[in-house]
């Protein structure tokens, strides 16, 4: 995969999570800015990225665990997002609802 395009992708990630306000602000800003440097990112950054972005991890586990969100497959029934009635995408497990991508970050505060 081109690397520019990670690069953007990550960044887009990132600004959905500060969005959400998940995580901390500061945190956030100081790994955009050594992506944008093209700094090597320290094993703490990646641990904070990778644990904080759990949710967008596809997953068929069925033992409870942090990973509150499950994207559908094409064969999975597709029902309205509860906050916008677009097709939905993920299936949250906390509260039983379906959203789609835009609203699957931060539509409830338990979960942070």
């Amino acid at each position: 995969m081109d690397k520019s395009l990670d690069v953007i992708k990550t960044l887009e990630i990132i600004d959905r999570m500060k969005f959400a306000k998940i995580g901390e602000y500061k945190k956030w800003n100081a790994i955009v800015k050594k992506i944008k440097n093209n700094a090597e990112l320290s094993p703490l950054d990646l641990k904070y990225f990778s644990s904080m972005t759990r949710i967008y991890k596809n997953s068929n586990k069925t033992v409870r665990s942090k990973a509150y969100h499950t994207k559908l497959s094409k064969q999975d029934e597709k029902p309205p997002c509860k906050i916008c009635r677009n097709n939905s995408e993920y299936y949250c497990n906390m509260n039983d609802q379906y959203f789609c991508m835009i609203h699957v970050v931060g539509h409830d505060e338990n979960e942070f």
